[in-house]
């Protein structure tokens, strides 16, 4: 761990038990560790918090859209962070990131047109599309080298097939936590024009890149890219935030922007005032306390590798980004690895909800101070070496 994380005390220990976290509340009264849900048990930005206090102070609670100075913040951090220079009129706020899924796919097309992912990804990307009366299209990753890759050929044979109107991009992707490099998403946006797709990109975890390396925004890519995109980001995963209810879509095309506003329209509700509070508090203020949690996840993803490598039956692909590492449990032959290590107190969440290819894994969330981790890598190796 860097001198730099140290600065912030990423190790003390909160006690969410008896709160409203859903993540510690699934098992209350028991002694099952939570690693599951993607939220962390890091304290918000100090920055944050402040901002918060202030606003709590003012005392009024009446309707809010968003001022001038937010706008400016999202697109000042924009161009720092992926040298991506946007207008505040692409701005769609949002109450959160899945409601922009479910949006994007009433937003393109008709009832019974297809949508595209490719799996396993995390769940609301094939739950959305059918309950916007959309047809799921997928294809599987593939595991080569102990690296996951795109299955292009299944990709270009599923849209050539299903021709569906959007594609559902997780980047960086939930649980691979593989970040795309740039050939990945020119070969995306090659099949996107191809096939005549609108591509959704979530990158809410894009500012949680443990590789040394910038993310590259898919609609970054060009006027070809940004034509036909719908960027989804929040700073709920980075600044752990995420009950708070503030996200945004970056929509480039005044057409598509206008239809997904349609979409929107007398469902989604505004933006919760508290979160644009933090958004900007934490894009202006919070680049050094980011800093510092990237390097505390980044020696604790280490761990988990290194604890994972040395168990029998369990393997992982190295994490490029995400607080979330990918975990083969095929080779333990135990029927449930997710409720295997639940028995043994640790709660993963099931691979098998992230769709075709993810049965006999489960992903663990590394955001939590390191005595949680240990505590949980030390309950997994031990019933695992009982096997």
């Amino acid at each position: 761990m860097s001198d730099f994380a140290a600065t912030f005390d990423f190790d003390r220990v909160i006690d969410r038990r008896g709160s409203d976290s859903l993540k510690w509340n699934k098992y209350s009264g028991r002694d099952i560790l939570p690693l599951w849900v993607a939220d962390m048990d890091f304290a918000a930005p100090p920055a944050v918090l402040e901002a918060l206090r202030r606003r709590v102070g003012h005392g009024v609670f009446g309707y809010g859209q968003p001022w001038p100075s937010l706008l400016e913040a999202v697109q000042e951090h924009c161009r720092r962070e992926y040298g991506w220079d946007i207008e505040q009129d692409w701005i769609v706020w949002l109450p959160g990131l899945v409601t922009g899924l479910h949006v994007a796919c009433r937003a393109t097309g008709q009832a019974s047109d297809g949508v595209f992912t490719a799996t396993p990804v995390y769940p609301p990307f094939l739950s959305a599309p059918s309950q916007s009366q959309r047809r799921l299209a997928g294809a599987e990753f593939l595991l080569q080298d102990g690296r996951w890759r795109w299955d292009f050929d299944a990709v270009a044979a599923a849209l050539a097939r299903e021709r569906p109107k959007l594609w559902l991009l997780c980047h960086p992707h939930n649980p691979l936590g593989r970040a795309w490099h740039e050939d990945e998403l020119r070969e995306i946006l090659r099949l996107a024009e191809k096939h005549d797709v609108v591509v959704c990109s979530d990158e809410i975890h894009c500012d949680l890149m443990l590789e040394p390396r910038r993310h590259m925004p898919f609609a970054r890519l060009g006027a070809a890219a940004a034509r036909r995109s719908i960027t989804l980001m929040a700073p709920s995963k980075t600044f752990n935030v995420p009950g708070l209810g503030c996200a945004f879509a970056l929509i480039p095309d005044a057409r598509l922007r206008r239809d997904f506003r349609s979409a929107m329209h007398g469902i989604v509700p505004h933006v919760n005032t508290l979160g644009l509070v933090a958004c900007e508090a934490a894009y202006r203020e919070g680049g050094d306390w980011r800093a510092a949690c990237i390097a505390y996840l980044r020696d604790n993803a280490r761990r988990v590798e290194e604890a994972v490598g040395a168990l029998p039956g369990l393997a992982m692909a190295p994490v490029e980004a995400t607080y979330l590492a990918w975990i083969d449990a095929r080779g333990l032959g135990v029927p449930d690895p997710q409720r295997f290590f639940e028995q043994a107190g640790v709660g993963l969440s099931d691979g098998a909800d992230f769709g075709p290819g993810g049965k006999g894994f489960v992903r663990l969330n590394f955001g939590c101070p390191r005595a949680t981790l240990d505590t949980a890598l030390e309950r997994m190796a031990k019933a695992v070496l009982r096997l």
